[in-house]
């Protein structure tokens, strides 16, 4: 199966899982996703993660999933898409979106790399809009 979006699909593994309630999905990986899923252990959506580069052609990202201990509802509560391969979307520094007035990340391809956006504002470098989480 091709992907034409593998950050989309992404996305999608992890919004499948969580709402089947699995513990660990299991992603291919590239270099593009393990930022993504260094930025989103970071800030706290994620248990744990690890990288098994030997796993397949291109090695897989195994994420252990975070559910509220009370509610048993997943920490991410929506994951989205926002650049994609048919219609990209850039920001400067002044314009980068407060994802839920700053409670949510928007997650920002930029030139040092990706960035979520406090970071990028707080750097003052805008760039592609990948994805928002909350």
């Amino acid at each position: 199966m091709v992907v034409t979006d593998p950050i989309a699909d992404y996305l999608t593994r992890i919004r499948n899982a969580q709402m089947a309630g699995h513990k660990v999905v299991e992603i291919p990986s590239s270099n593009m996703k393990k930022a993504i899923t260094q930025i989103l252990y970071d800030n706290g959506y994620i248990l744990k993660y690890k990288f098994d580069d030997e796993a397949g052609i291109q090695g897989v990202i195994s994420i252990a999933l975070k559910y509220d201990a009370l509610t048993k509802r997943p920490v991410i509560r929506e994951l989205g898409r926002i650049s994609r391969s048919g219609l990209r979307h850039y920001a400067g520094a002044q314009e980068l979106p407060k994802i839920i007035n700053g409670l949510g990340i928007a997650i920002i391809s930029t030139s040092k790399g990706l960035l979520t956006d406090k970071m990028a504002r707080k750097m003052n470098i805008g760039g592609e809009l990948i994805c928002y989480v909350y």
